[in-house]
């Protein structure tokens, strides 16, 4: 099952607050997630679920005939999956892709790269560009190791993966690889190639070198 973990949007995009305001942020948010979405309902895997109570993301799950496995606590990715993690250990679901919601450049082939690479019991990681984060993690079965989400997660994660023993896949995919944190990353959105939903919303805005802000 891919798993997709959604705070509040409302609140989305802590890191660009010096350059957008919160509803340009929120609105870019749920263009990544629809982007992200997209290309997941194209992969092939059909069992998806996004761990969340964002309303937006509820909604956007059900345009996409996607699972909702609600998100109580609202405290964070980890806790998200932890959570998630336990629902399909329980449902009998024998593999986890756990992947964020602000990857708009994500490709339906890269997942299915993902899955390819899945060893029969042990993991698959995707770093992210800075390779400081992870990105994407597969694995099998769905709780071989718990994920800790961070600036600087792909290291621990790699240690955790290798301490079970089991096959570890690294694939590095320069469509999972771009998530959004910095003015950086969304110059890097708008100039690469593509028409995704959040592209053509960062091309509307004026960048400049500082970046001006956005709406404020």
């Amino acid at each position: 099952m891919i798993l997709i973990p959604v705070k509040n949007l409302a609140k989305a995009k802590q890191r660009l607050a010096s350059i957008l305001d919160q509803p340009t942020r929120t609105e870019l948010a749920q263009a990544m997630l629809f982007d992200v979405l997209h290309a997941v309902r194209q992969c092939r895997c059909k069992e998806v679920a996004l761990v969340t109570e964002d309303p937006f993301a509820v909604e956007l799950a059900r345009h996409f005939n996607f699972q909702v496995i609600p998100d109580h606590t609202n405290s964070g990715e980890t806790d998200a999956i932890a959570a998630a993690t336990r629902f399909c250990e329980s449902s009998g679901i024998e593999s986890t892709l756990v992947i964020p919601g602000d990857i708009p450049l994500t490709q339906a082939s890269e997942l299915d790269q993902i899955l390819e690479a899945a060893p029969a019991t042990g993991s698959v990681l995707v770093p992210a560009g800075d390779g400081r984060g992870t990105n994407a993690v597969l694995r099998r079965p769905a709780g071989l190791f718990p994920l800790r989400f961070g600036n600087d997660s792909f290291q621990p994660h790699l240690a955790a993966a290798r301490a079970t023993q089991q096959a570890c896949v690294v694939v590095s995919l320069p469509g999972i690889a771009l998530d959004i944190d910095h003015a950086s990353d969304l110059r890097q959105l708008a100039i690469a190639p593509g028409e995704t939903r959040s592209q053509q919303l960062v091309r509307q805005w004026d960048w400049s070198d500082p970046p001006l802000a956005v709406n404020q």
